[in-house]
């Protein structure tokens, strides 16, 4: 029989979940989608301009991201989260999308820009400390470390080491991507993963949109079948959706923890490059693929200690 004293009992608020497991299957999830962006590129660039492709995918992406936030009937975000949002949209928006192009445009293969991208991780668990106050533990950053190292070397025996044009575009790319990833994943712990990346799409949409339009005008794109297929994927999948899991798997599990599941993002993209670019895949390929997954593994066992406990995420 209910009592008067069970009827006053107030209803739990749901808790937004900050297990790391939970976060790690969306991170990964996230890792798999963007693991065909660099091979989905090339496609693109059989036909389209390389600054088409870089900005024309969030332009499109953009649409999806309107229709998404008017049937959620989403609010805008707080005055306090435009800025934040400005960061992550000029890295992921913008920053990453079209120095990466640039550097496929100017001869840099698929593999070859997965090997110097896969020095990603690092970079964003160093935006983390920075500006998401979380302090790794000294194993865990042995293990970003050898991570690093396995990549860099990697990059190495496949004659990655020698710096040209492509190679510093890459490198600017990733530090971009780093950024935007760490104020995305930022936003993320205070609004759901979706809505960070269609904001960040909206709020660029009066460069993107336009842009694109002069683009798409002046540059006489081919829309081949591959050409199309490519532009397709990284607009839908490597510019929206693939965020939708991303940002919530580094609020989830805390970005530098999350982000080191990027470590298997080049091996990744080297069997998707090996698959539909014809890229040679050799034992040394394989080697680096064991070594890195080892190294995910490592820092998904070690402690990351955020200064200030997390506020619960209102639900939506």
């Amino acid at each position: 029989m209910r009592t008067k004293d069970s009827a006053t009992v107030p209803t739990p608020i749901p808790v937004a979940d900050t297990a790391p497991g939970p976060g790690l299957w969306l991170a990964s999830l996230g890792v798999l989608v963007f693991s065909f962006t660099l091979p989905g590129t090339v496609f693109a660039l059989e036909g389209l301009d390389p600054y088409l492709v870089g900005i024309g995918r969030a332009a499109a992406a953009t649409v999806l991201a309107g229709i998404a936030l008017l049937a959620a009937g989403a609010g805008p975000p707080r005055r306090g989260q435009w800025a934040a949002l400005a960061v992550a949209g000029g890295g992921v928006v913008f920053g990453f999308p079209v120095l990466s192009t640039l550097a496929l445009d100017h001869g840099a293969s698929a593999a070859h820009a997965a090997v110097v991208t896969g020095l990603l991780p690092a970079a964003t668990a160093v935006c983390g400390v920075l500006r998401a106050g979380e302090r790794p533990s000294g194993a865990f950053w042995l293990a970003c470390a050898a991570g690093a190292a396995c990549v860099t070397g990697f990059g190495l025996l496949r004659g990655a080491g020698r710096l040209t044009a492509a190679d510093l575009l890459l490198f600017a790319a990733l530090a971009s991507a780093a950024i935007g990833y760490t104020e995305g994943g930022r936003l993320a712990r205070d609004m759901p993963g979706w809505r960070v990346i269609s904001w960040a799409l909206v709020l660029c949409a009066p460069v993107t949109v336009p842009a694109t339009a002069w683009l798409l005008v002046t540059t006489g794109p081919d829309w081949t079948g591959r050409a199309a297929l490519g532009f397709g994927y990284v607009a839908v999948f490597s510019a929206y959706l693939g965020f939708f899991a991303w940002y919530e798997g580094l609020a989830r599990a805390g970005i530098a923890r999350a982000s080191q599941v990027q470590l298997a993002q080049p091996v990744l993209t080297l069997l998707w490059s090996g698959i539909l670019l014809f890229e040679r895949i050799d034992a040394a390929t394989a080697l680096a693929a064991v070594a890195v997954l080892v190294c995910v593994a490592l820092t998904q066992r070690t402690r990351v200690r955020r200064d200030q406990p997390e506020a619960p995420r209102p639900p939506g």
